[in-house]
C-alpha cells in the first residue's frame, strides 16, 4: 500500500528492526536515527508522528536506544523523543498528541538559557498493555507497570505498579485493581 512505511516497502528508512504488519502512516511527523529504533510486529504509528532518537546524525553504536513493542498503536500528532532510553512494551495504546521523552534540560547555570544547559537523561520504560489518554506527558525516569491506565492530560514522572488508573498534575494513583475486589479508589 502507497502513503506509510512498512518493513516491506520502508521506503529510505532503515530501521534496526521493523516487524511484519508494522506500519508507519503519512504523513510522518519528524523521523530520524531509525537506525536505533525497533518496531515490533503489527504496530501502528499514527500520522503526524514524530519518533527521534538523539540529535541528527549521532551515533549509538549498536544500541536500540527507541524500542516499541508488537501490536502498538502510537496516536496521531504523537512524539517519542530518545537520548537514553524508552522502551515501550506490548500492545501499548497511545491517545492523540502523547509525548514521551527520556531527556531534560538543568536548571542550575542562571546565566544560560534553560535549552542551553546540560541536560539530564533518565530512561522510560511503559509495561504491557498500558493506555497513555489524550496529550499526556510522560517525563524522564518514568516506569509504569502493566496495563496502566493514564488520565488524558495527565503529567506523568516517577515509577507505578500494574492494573492502576493514574491523572492529573503531575500524575497520581486514582485507583487500583485489587483482584477479585475490583477497583479501589485514592480518591
Amino acid at each position: 500500500m502507497r502513503g506509510r512505511v512498512t518493513a516491506v516497502n520502508p521506503g529510505r528508512y532503515r530501521f534496526a528492526h521493523l516487524g511484519p504488519g508494522a506500519a508507519l502512516s503519512f504523513p510522518l511527523g519528524a523521523l530520524y536515527n531509525e537506525q536505533y529504533m525497533a518496531i515490533g510486529e503489527g504496530t501502528l504509528v499514527g500520522e503526524g508522528v514524530s519518533l527521534a532518537v538523539g540529535w541528527p546524525g549521532e551515533d549509538f553504536g549498536e544500541e536500540i536506544v527507541l524500542r516499541i513493542g508488537r501490536g502498538c498503536s502510537i496516536g496521531r500528532g504523537s512524539h517519542i523523543v530518545a537520548h537514553l532510553r524508552v522502551d515501550i512494551g506490548d500492545d501499548v495504546f497511545f491517545g492523540p498528541y502523547v509525548y514521551v521523552t527520556d531527556q531534560n534540560h538543568g536548571y542550575t547555570a542562571l546565566e544560560t538559557p534553560i535549552g542551553r544547559q546540560d541536560t539530564e537523561d533518565k530512561p522510560v520504560t511503559i509495561g504491557d498493555g498500558c493506555w497513555l489518554g489524550v496529550g499526556s506527558v510522560i517525563l524522564p525516569g518514568t516506569t509504569l507497570g502493566r496495563n496502566v491506565a493514564v488520565a488524558a492530560g495527565a503529567v506523568v514522572r516517577g515509577s507505578f505498579p500494574d492494573h492502576c488508573l493514574i491523572g492529573g498534575v503531575p500524575a497520581r494513583i486514582l485507583r487500583r485493581h485489587q483482584g477479585e475486589d475490583g477497583w479501589r479508589s485514592n480518591l
